[in-house]
């Protein structure tokens, strides 16, 4: 299929253009544990965040814990959640677990604040992609109604993580179980609290990347650059956003 930019008609794979919109449309739905209307609230904050006069404030300080004030945000969303949403996305890399402890152990919850994770990945992704292309970032979906499941899988428990986590072994039946499409690393468990997530997640992530076999498949190309071209850009793009995976 093709797409347009600036007016130029350019080749996309089938796979990636259904994963982009796949993305967008769940973004808009009832998660786990915050409703559509909800996740786009956390999605705009997201993009909201890039020109908040405290996170500019906290990313040029020594410490972003020296630094207090209100986030520039026009949200219904708890205050919580507002702070997690534009921590995640403007200075992940100096969150610590203290920071995480608090958020997580008040109001906010464990599994909400793994969905905000997810939320804020999905859609920090799909922007850079349209900004890669040099396109306008779309205008966020409408939300679909319902409410939230609210299911916490029964196993989940700390000390991978700050965070609970399913081990693949304690998935019971009835949760949404992730690891035989996508894999059973600790990556892929980042986000097992809220299990749904980990699809939302990694169906866009092996499009605009590679599947977890495929990786480490040298023997084959899967896409139109190399293992050695995507790694370069992957470890280029890791150091510039201070990646400590």
């Amino acid at each position: 299929m093709t797409i347009e930019v600036d007016g130029m008609p350019l080749p996309m794979r089938e796979g990636l253009a259904k994963a982009l919109d796949e993305a967008w449309v769940r973004l808009s739905q009832p998660g786990t544990w915050w409703s559509g209307e909800e996740r786009l609230a956390i999605a705009a904050e997201a993009r909201r965040a890039d020109s908040c006069a405290l996170c500019r404030q906290r990313m040029a300080a020594l410490s972003p814990y020296a630094v207090e004030g209100k986030h520039v945000g026009n949200t219904r969303l708890p205050a919580d959640a507002v702070e997690a949403t534009h921590r995640l996305k403007t200075d992940a890399s100096r969150i610590t677990e203290r920071w995480v402890r608090e958020l997580t152990d008040g109001v906010l919850g464990e599994e909400r604040y793994v969905e905000i994770v997810s939320i804020v990945a999905i859609v920090t992704a799909l922007d850079t992609f349209d900004r890669a292309l040099g396109r306008r970032i779309k205008a966020l979906p409408e939300p679909v109604a319902g409410a939230p499941s609210r299911r916490r899988p029964s196993a989940a428990r700390r000390g991978l993580a700050w965070v609970a986590t399913l081990a693949p072994e304690d998935v019971a039946p009835g949760d949404p179980n992730p690891y035989p499409v996508h894999g059973d690393k600790n990556i892929h468990r980042a986000l097992s609290l809220v299990p749904q997530e980990v699809f939302n997640f990694f169906d866009l992530d092996v499009e605009l990347y590679l599947k977890d076999d495929e990786i480490r498949d040298f023997g084959h190309e899967y896409r139109a650059i190399s293992h050695a071209q995507i790694e370069l850009i992957a470890g280029r793009a890791s150091a510039v956003n201070r990646c400590f995976y």
